[in-house]
């Protein structure tokens, strides 16, 4: 079995205090997760709506699920009976899904709404202007079942570390405006998850409470 325990103690080390570890376990076997769950870890990260179902069923039940990849509405039926967080908000649309289907079941859906700062067109999310019209719109504050946690994005897939920081930067300090401008009463409004693999160490410097790491622990993906 690849080397999970070691690798899992060898990030968490290097994460500062008040930072989570979302560990990355889309394409990875149970028994890889089991490795981390065994050594305390107990939020994992899953971007597939049957793959994170068929490890709900086999994996322990405190397992604390973040649905981390682009999800479609007609997705969000089959997750909300068990997920912690969707991660990735990025329409009125889904929003408005999440608070559908949530109630069917009665839970509260943990989410954060999905910033695109990054240059590279291929990323999802709602630009700042985007995400401030939906915030401004006011109809989320009617939704029951939903609780609106923070924001999240992806650094553009470059070398130039300058670039990464400034992106998380722009994601911070957006992060201030909202939380000023819509959240200023909700303690719940805290999160800011930046930062992967190969550039969690640059996110935590910006603010960064939640990174989301997957290779550094589990190697290559497993097809």
């Amino acid at each position: 079995m690849y080397p999970v325990k070691e690798r899992l103690h060898g990030v968490l080390e290097t994460l500062p205090p008040g930072v989570r570890l979302v560990a990355i376990s889309k394409y990875h076997p149970a028994e890889y997760i089991m490795a981390a769950y065994e050594e305390g870890q107990r939020v994992f990260g899953e971007s597939h709506e049957q793959e994170i179902r068929e490890k709900h069923t086999v994996l322990p039940k405190d397992i604390e699920w973040h649905f981390i990849g682009h999800l479609q509405t007609n997705k969000v039926k089959y997750i909300v009976p068990y997920i912690t967080m969707i991660e990735a908000v990025d329409s009125l649309k889904l929003l408005r899904e999440i608070e559908k289907q949530a109630a069917k079941v009665e839970r509260t859906v943990k989410v954060l709404l999905e910033l695109h700062i990054a240059e590279e067109a291929t990323k999802y999310g709602l630009t700042p202007d985007d995400c401030r019209a939906l915030l401004a719109g006011g109809e989320w504050r009617q939704m029951e079942h939903v609780r609106i946690c923070g924001l999240m994005m992806m650094a553009s897939n470059v070398d130039d570390e300058g670039q990464i920081a400034r992106e998380f930067q722009t994601a911070a300090d957006f992060f201030d405006e909202v939380k000023a401008g819509f959240f200023a009463d909700d303690p719940e409004f805290c999160e800011r998850s930046w930062g992967m693999s190969d550039d969690y160490s640059i996110a935590v410097n910006h603010r960064s409470t939640m990174v989301r790491i997957g290779t550094a622990i589990f190697g290559p993906r497993v097809y």
